[in-house]
């Protein structure tokens, strides 16, 4: 099955049977082809005996622990035809996962980011504001996380303005101008979790409470990259949602949850507050003692998988994250597939998202 044909679906239209096989179909091919293509990754199958055709769903295919992508280069197509190198997150001293992206992944990658969030935001591209600083997205060829996080999510707005400088400083000159120029129009707002709170939400307070108010009743926010700092602040999800309407009037918000190693794949939390795997990916909860499966409200560590990834064999991956499957095909909001929450990060996992990455530079 090719990853067009999978791409001309509704991104949460298939109920649990349908999506198993689609998703053992695809996930079978690209196994096959990465064994084919990628000499590390057909010695470690090779290390366990693996054979495809023992295989009856997605759930039994081998996983790789995302670390490895720190220690070894994965790569299922010539290095000529590499046209993009992705960086995960990392804090000073940390080795940093590389993930190789040939013209087909990244364009694929692409579709299906706006797939998935086009379902929640609507086709139109918006007026965009960008909760960071320019710089961050100089390299295109090598960048990060955060780096590709917003190249990515920038193709929904149609004129971007960032909110902050260089020196992560609020332009409110620049922000007032911009909202006073779109005040009757849907406005797009992405950033990561903890730089929209420290530089954004904490500025906009320090500002009302000086008798200037930005009216951002008619943004949406998407935003991600990790909670484990504002967690640690006893900032909740919750107090979150009810900071930033207090503000600013800002009600429509959005988290996500994604990581470098699968880009495109997101996961998006829905109005009714759970994460969603679309017809793209799944998430898979294995139990840390066996490796096996979890059930549907039961706590361990979280696998997931993609369709997208054909130039390195991150189709199938083991987290360092902890999570939990609510349930499957009956969210309130009405998309099939399973929707899921995520506890934070293992025990003494490194800290990856960009999110908390950048919290721990900040501090």
């Amino acid at each position: 099955m090719t990853f067009e044909e999978i791409l001309r679906l509704p991104p949460y239209s298939l109920p649990r049977e349908e999506k198993e096989k689609l998703l053992t179909k695809r996930l079978k091919e690209l196994t096959v082809m990465h064994r084919e293509n990628c000499p590390e990754y057909a010695r470690i199958l090779e290390s366990i005996g693996f054979d495809v055709t023992e295989v009856g769903s997605y759930t039994e295919l081998p996983f790789l622990p995302v670390r490895m992508f720190k220690e070894m280069e994965l790569r299922s197509v010539p290095k000529e035809e590499v046209v993009k190198t992705m960086t995960s997150s990392g804090t000073t001293g940390q080795a940093v996962s590389r993930i190789y992206l040939d013209c087909t992944t990244s364009s694929n990658q692409q579709k299906t980011m706006v797939k998935i969030v086009n379902d929640f935001t609507g086709s139109s591209r918006m007026p965009m504001i960008i909760i960071d600083c320019p710089s961050v997205v100089k390299n295109r060829v090598m960048f990060s996380a955060r780096g590709a996080g917003i190249l990515g999510f920038s193709i929904f707005g149609a004129e971007k303005m960032y909110a902050l400088d260089d020196n992560m400083k609020l332009d409110v000159e620049g922000l007032g101008e911009f909202l006073d120029k779109y005040k009757d129009q849907r406005i797009l707002l992405f950033g990561f979790t903890f730089m929209i709170w420290q530089h954004f939400y904490e500025e906009l307070l320090r500002l009302k409470e000086q008798g200037t108010v930005f009216n951002l009743s008619n943004g949406i926010l998407i935003h991600g990259g990790g909670w484990k700092k504002l967690v640690s602040k006893a900032v909740s999800c919750e107090e979150f949602h009810k900071r930033l309407e207090e503000a600013c009037g800002l009600r429509s918000i959005h988290d996500y949850y994604g990581m470098a190693e699968q880009t495109g794949c997101i996961y998006m939390e829905c109005e009714c507050g759970h994460l969603h795997a679309s017809n793209f990916s799944d998430v898979i909860v294995r139990r840390p003692i066996d490796f096996a499966e979890c059930k549907i409200g039961e706590t361990g560590i979280v696998q997931v998988v993609s369709t997208i990834p054909e130039s390195y064999p991150g189709h199938s991956l083991l987290t360092e994250d902890e999570g939990v499957i609510l349930g499957e095909d009956d969210c309130p909001c009405g998309r099939k597939g399973k929707y899921f929450k995520i506890n934070g990060r293992l025990k003494n996992a490194e800290i990856r998202g960009c999110s908390d990455t950048y919290a721990e530079k900040f501090k």
